[in-house]
C-alpha cells in the first residue's frame, strides 16, 4: 500500500464521515420539525395562537436549530466573568448588609492580617489559573 492509497482512503473516510453527519443532522432536524409542529398544533387547538402564528413559530424554531452555537456565548452565560468580590471588615467598621451573628462574627484581630494575606494569595492564584 503506497502513500497515495493511504491519502485516498483518508479523503474517502473524511467524505464518508461528513456525509453521515449531514444525514444525521437532517434526521434530527426533521424530528425537531415534527415535534415543534405537534406543539404548535396543540396550541392552536387550545386557542393560544392562530395558524399563522403557529407557522411562524415552527419556522422560527427550525431556523434557530440550524444556527450554530458560539462556544464563547455558552460559557459566558453560564458563569460570571470575574469572581465575586469579598469584603473584609476591620474592627471599627460597620457591616453594610447585616449585623454579624455568632456564626459570622469577626475573628480576633491577630487573625485578620493573616486572612487578608491568604485571600490575596488565593486571588493571585486564581488570576494565574485563569491565564493558564
Amino acid at each position: 500500500m503506497g502513500l497515495g492509497d493511504l491519502v485516498q482512503k483518508a479523503v474517502y473516510l473524511g467524505i464518508g464521515m461528513a456525509s453521515y453527519a449531514g444525514e444525521k443532522a437532517g434526521e434530527k432536524l426533521g424530528e425537531l420539525r415534527v415535534q415543534v409542529q405537534k406543539l404548535a398544533d396543540e396550541m392552536v387547538a387550545r386557542g393560544e395562537m392562530t395558524t399563522d402564528e403557529a407557522r411562524r413559530f415552527v419556522d422560527e424554531m427550525v431556523n434557530k436549530a440550524q444556527q450554530p452555537v458560539a462556544p464563547e456565548s455558552v460559557s459566558t452565560s453560564s458563569r460570571p466573568a470575574e469572581p465575586r468580590q469579598i469584603e473584609i471588615l476591620v474592627d471599627d467598621e460597620e457591616p453594610t448588609t447585616a449585623t454579624p451573628t455568632a456564626s459570622t462574627a469577626e475573628p480576633p484581630r491577630d487573625n485578620i492580617d493573616e486572612m487578608r494575606r491568604r485571600v490575596a494569595e488565593l486571588q493571585e492564584e486564581l488570576r494565574r489559573l485563569k491565564h493558564d
